[in-house]
Formats: C-alpha cells, structure tokens, sequence
C-alpha cells in the first residue's frame, strides 16, 4: 500500500547519499558549531587573557602617556601615532584570530569531513520567492525548531541562573574589594558560568547532530519506485560496461587469430605470459612484438600457435621482460636484442632439422 501510494519507506541508497553530499546535503549542527566556537574562545581567553591584557595596557599606556601626546602635537604626526597604535593592537589580535578561524573550520570538519561543493555555493532563485518564503517560515519543521532553540535558550538561562546562585556570596563580596580584586574575582566568576553554560551548550549541539544525521537520513528517504529505477539504471550501466569489455575481448581474440599465426616464434613464461615475435630482414630493423597476452591471453596464443604450426619456446625472464616493457606492434629494445637472437636462431635452426 505505501508503494502505491508512494510513501518514502526505504533508507536512502548509497548513490543518492553520495550525490546529496555532492549538492552539500550533509547533517551538520549549527548549535554544535556554534558551541565548539564559544568553548575555543573561552580557552583562548583562560590561556591568553592575563598577557594579551598586560600587552594591550602597555601599548596604552605607552601611546597615552602625555610626553607621547605632547611629542605627537609638537611635530604634527598624531594621525601617523594612531595608525601605529592601531598597528600594535592588530598584531596582538591576529594570532587570536587565527585561531578562531582554525577552530570555526575544524568545528565544520570534525561534523562533515572534508567538502567541497560548488553547487551549494550556487544562487538559488527560488529562496527569494516570498510565497516560498513564508510558507518554509510558518511550516511545521520552522515551527518545531523555534520551539526547540527556545528550550535551550531556557536551559542555557537555567544553567546559568544556577551558577549565579552558586557564586552570590563572592559577588556580593565585590563592593568590599579593590578594582583590581574585584575585576579578579569578577572574571573568575565569569568563566566558571561560562563553563557550566558551554557544557550545556555542547550536550544540546551534540543531540541536535545526532537530530540532524537522523532528519537528512529521513529526508532522503525514497519509494521502492525509486530504488528500483535506480538499480534499472545502475544495472544498465553495468550492462554496457560489461557489453564493451565482451566487445573488446572480441577484438582482442580477432586480432590474435590473425597477428599469432605471422609470429615466427612464441615465448611464454610458460604459464602466465605468452609473447609471439616476428622477424623478417627486408622490412624489419628488429624483431616486432605481433601480440602479446598474461593468463588467459597466454593460454589462447599458445593454442593458436599451436594449431598454426608457430614454435613456442619457454624463457621465463625474456617472456616477463617483453611483456611488460614493449607494446603489439613496437620493435624490441635493443636490451634484449641478444636473448631474441638467440631464441630466433634455435627456431631457424629447428626449421633446417625439420626442412632437412
């Protein structure tokens, strides 16, 4: 009943998720993303906070002292201090930022792997209709992920909340402190809630990954119409590839029946390769590879030799050397010039005996 009615009841096939990634259709989690950054900004910030904030004071300090603004205003070049001063900042914040970077990639990594996809990158025409629009803005899936970023804006609040009540006593404990004490205890503070809410955070970016694997799994769900197309067209695929290897083998054995009985000689391996040569003195410079072939092949050419009357003659180191180092139809190396001689001198030889 659901195949009649077209119901996508079958799990997507591995084509159809090969071509969605293709498309950029991965299950990826922006709340896990999202989380893996903030969490890579507080560490940097633990680690980095107390030098790169002694660094940004001392190049404060230094640029606003007075004898520097008095220096500035004497020889005109505030401008030129300011973009200096700007300079200095920046070489303090890049290395932070280039971690960022490297952490917002890695948080994509660690979720899709390695993607490239032109075609996500493509304009779609159709987000800019504003019927479209509305209806994916009020649909049901819209709906249900409000609902659920508004329960884990509520969890993370929660988690929070909680850490405040746990931490009251220091905060009101600040008042009684100095500035730098209090910024101190202050920033502890800050960063044990941060902790408690990045947990949350990262435990609510896991589920929703796991969310998203699931709803991309089910999106791509097909019919069994579907599946059967597929498999019709994968298999008609496989068909004319096996149809144009039975085609080429024909070939293949065509040219063997002609080229194998010219050979004056056939070496072999004596198993595995089989290699037929042909010699003539007026037309050759050297002895020519006719055909050639490994298991199969081999055994064919020896039979045709055989029926043909061709010698074959069994020399396992030059059958391997000719079969892989020269092509049908090319002239042999001059390497192996000797070991052919040889070869084609015993033929000639057996020849005489058998004309004689």
């Amino acid at each position: 009943m659901a195949e009649d009615m077209g119901e996508k009841t079958e799990q997507p096939t591995g084509k159809r998720l090969s071509d969605a990634r293709e498309q950029g259709q991965v299950g990826k989690s922006q709340d896990l993303t999202a989380a893996i950054i903030m969490i890579g900004a507080v560490v940097l910030m633990v680690v980095f906070a107390q030098s790169t904030l002694m660094r940004v004071l001392t190049i404060t300090r230094h640029n606003l002292s007075p004898e520097t603004v008095a220096s500035s205003l004497l020889v005109g070049d505030l401008v030129g201090d300011l973009n200096n001063t700007g300079y200095q900042f920046a070489i303090v914040v890049a290395p932070f930022m280039g971690v960022m970077l490297l952490v917002c990639w890695l948080s994509q990594f660690l979720q899709v792997g390695w993607l490239l996809s032109a075609k996500a990158l493509q304009p779609k025409l159709d987000k800019l209709n504003p019927i479209k629009g509305l209806q994916r803005l009020f649909s049901k899936r819209s709906l249900i992920k409000g609902g659920l970023d508004l329960l884990k804006f509520a969890l993370v609040g929660g988690i929070a909340f909680i850490a405040v009540q746990f931490e009251k006593e220091l905060i009101e404990s600040l008042p009684s402190l100095t500035v730098i004490q209090s910024v101190i205890v202050a920033g502890e503070i800050l960063i044990r809630i941060a902790i408690w809410a990045l947990l949350m955070l990262l435990i609510l970016g896991l589920a929703d990954y796991a969310y998203q694997k699931w709803q991309r799994t089910q999106d791509l769900k097909m019919t069994k119409h579907e599946v059967k197309d597929e498999r019709k067209s994968m298999e008609g695929d496989m068909e004319q590839k096996a149809k144009r290897i039975r085609m080429g083998r024909e070939i293949a054995m065509q040219r063997l029946q002609m080229d194998v009985p010219k050979a004056d000689v056939i070496v072999t391996n004596p198993t595995h390769y089989a290699v037929a040569l042909k010699y003539d003195k007026e037309n050759m410079d050297a002895p020519r590879v006719l055909a050639k072939g490994g298991d199969y092949l081999a055994m064919r050419i020896r039979q045709i030799a055989t029926t043909a009357g061709v010698p074959i003659v069994e020399r396992p180191p030059l059958a391997r050397a000719l079969y892989h180092n020269v092509d049908v139809g090319q002239q042999i190396h001059p390497e192996h010039f000797e070991a052919v001689a040889e070869v084609l001198a015993y033929v000639y030889r057996l020849d005489g005996r058998m004309a004689s």
